[in-house]
């Protein structure tokens, strides 16, 4: 070893391994890499969540009174991205990550280095994104990005230069999630512990390796859609522009090939969460294992066969719009199972009401109004009706924050005690829950009740006649926000210190003992036959 190496090791500590910036800057640790997504994606969260307050700010009466309508449209397209892109997919990355090595018994990520770059990536993509949202006040920068996050031609053809820097960031998360996805496959089939088969796999695991190949099979349609816009916008192609022979309904095939499947890789992940809370706060095995393995492959599958449902209004002929509502309606079956597999779960168990099983009962519960009112949009008379109308909004709100985004808090607060050591504080969790709960019904509930009385989605102002309505939304979406000020507290509480956390963390919580004995570790698994055979020969 020349001295230069041993200097470097010198600087960095023991065996090389760097400290203070270089730690997080190089990481290769899976552990590290999963914090810094989380980190990233609590930062996505408060600055999609304050466009939102921005929007319901706005909408609380009628009349334009804070923004201007290319401002609010652009609003509306980029609280959709950074929720979808930057708050939630990094949290269920970040917690793939930290939690997928740990359950399957291996030392890391199968491409530890991959896994670094995947997410500078993100963090590359997320600065694209500002950086859009930022151009059209530098002069000479055009309009802002007002499509809705469909991005629909011709009007992204014709907006300003952000829309330029919104198609890159498409394509840096794209690649972003490739990498990140390949590596989850890689580690799970390739890194389980010795005698681990994969369907002795915690439902976690197969949640996010259903979720990863998703994830590679939808996310190139989209970009070879956003290129072909950017070749529409530069080049003189006419890909979209029906007066060159292009068909700007090509472009909503492509996106929502992708943009459908994404609602089950956003779903998921917390379906899979709530597989791990649900038996521990029942304290019961998870009833119905192969069937939820089951149920979440046929989710995905089906998943990828539905997606112009999104496209009834649009004039595709009866035989497409008919197998797409039947498909549609199918694949309310697996994610029913799941829902059903998860109350029977609960069903006759000692069950106790930590902040994670609050959570999860609350996401079964609305989850399931969400899927009802999918049934709803899923039919083709209702949903030409509804289509474009706040109904739409609540229906994929209900659908989403619960099965999505709830179902990453009640991971933040089951597996916290692990990730820091220490016990958050409880009050303040169950705090935290019931604010959100109020104030999401508050804001959703009567959405409903406007988008069938006729208001659409997307514009500025609207008819005094849904003054009340408006209002309780918006003072129901401040509940919302100010209640992840107390998330934040309780997080940056919980990191400083506080009580311990014990080997057990909820064994046993409020003095009910398990009922069954803890499952056998790694080496009681059956040994694998090629392994028998090595010792045999040996």
């Amino acid at each position: 070893m020349n001295h230069a190496t041993i200097a470097h090791a010198h600087e960095g500590g023991h065996h090389g391994v760097p400290h203070g910036w270089r730690r997080w800057l190089f990481s290769t640790n899976h552990k590290d890499i999963g914090t810094m997504y989380l980190v990233v994606s609590l930062i996505m969260l408060f600055l999609g969540g304050g466009m939102a307050m921005l929007i319901r700010a706005e909408l609380f009466m009628p009349g334009i009174q804070l923004l201007q309508p290319d401002v609010y449209n652009n609003l509306v397209t980029n609280h959709a991205l950074i929720m979808v892109f930057g708050a939630v997919m990094p949290a269920a990355a970040g917690m793939a990550n930290w939690m997928i090595p740990l359950m399957i018994g291996a030392p890391d990520m199968a491409l530890p280095r991959m896994n670094n770059m995947s997410f500078w990536f993100l963090v590359a993509a997320a600065l694209m994104l500002v950086i859009s949202m930022v151009v059209p006040f530098l002069p000479g920068g055009g309009t802002p990005v007002n499509t809705g996050w469909t991005l629909y031609p011709p009007l992204s053809v014709q907006v300003g230069m952000s829309m330029d820097f919104l198609i890159f960031t498409v394509h840096l998360l794209g690649i972003s999630s490739i990498l990140a996805s390949i590596n989850i496959i890689v580690t799970i089939l390739n890194c389980r512990a010795p005698g681990m088969g994969l369907m002795d796999m915690p439902i976690f695991c197969w949640s996010w390796l259903v979720t990863a190949f998703l994830l590679i099979v939808i996310l190139p349609p989209f970009a070879g859609a956003v290129t072909m816009l950017l070749f529409d916008r530069h080049f003189g192609t006419s890909f979209f522009n029906a007066a060159g022979g292009g068909d700007p309904q090509l472009f909503q095939h492509l996106f929502w090939f992708f943009g459908h499947p994404e609602v089950y890789v956003l779903l998921l992940p917390s379906m899979g969460i709530l597989g791990h809370i649900i038996p521990t706060f029942a304290r019961k095995p998870l009833f119905g294992y192969q069937s939820t393995v089951g149920a979440m492959l046929a989710v995905g599958t089906i998943g990828l066969a539905v997606w112009a449902h999104h496209q009834y209004t649009t004039g595709l002929s009866l035989a497409a719009v008919t197998y797409f509502m039947i498909g549609t309606i199918v694949i309310s079956i697996p994610v029913g199972l799941l829902v059903f597999n998860y109350i029977a779960t609960m069903w006759r168990g000692a069950m106790t009401f930590e902040t994670p099983m609050l959570f999860a009962i609350g996401i079964i519960l609305m989850f399931s109004f969400g899927g009802l009112t999918g049934v709803m949009l899923a039919t083709i008379p209702g949903d030409i009706q509804y289509h474009d109308s706040y109904f739409v909004v609540a229906h994929f709100h209900y659908a989403l924050i619960p099965g999505a985004l709830l179902g990453l808090y009640a991971g933040v607060f089951y597996w916290l005690p692990k990730w820091t050591g220490n016990m958050y504080d409880e009050r303040l969790g169950k705090i935290f829950f019931w604010m959100v709960i109020i104030g999401f019904n508050l804001t959703f509930f009567p959405q409903h009740f406007l988008g069938l009385a006729g208001m659409p989605r997307r514009i500025i102002d609207y008819n005094p006649m849904f003054t009340e309505f408006n209002m309780i939304s918006s003072i129901g979406s401040f509940i919302f926000g100010a209640a992840h000020l107390v998330f934040l507290y309780v997080i940056v509480k919980t990191v400083r210190g506080g009580a311990r956390a014990g080997d057990q963390v909820w064994e046993g919580a409020k003095g009910l003992e398990w009922t069954l004995p803890s499952p056998p570790p790694f080496h009681t698994f059956t040994t694998p036959p090629q392994i028998k055979l090595a010792q045999s020969e040996a």
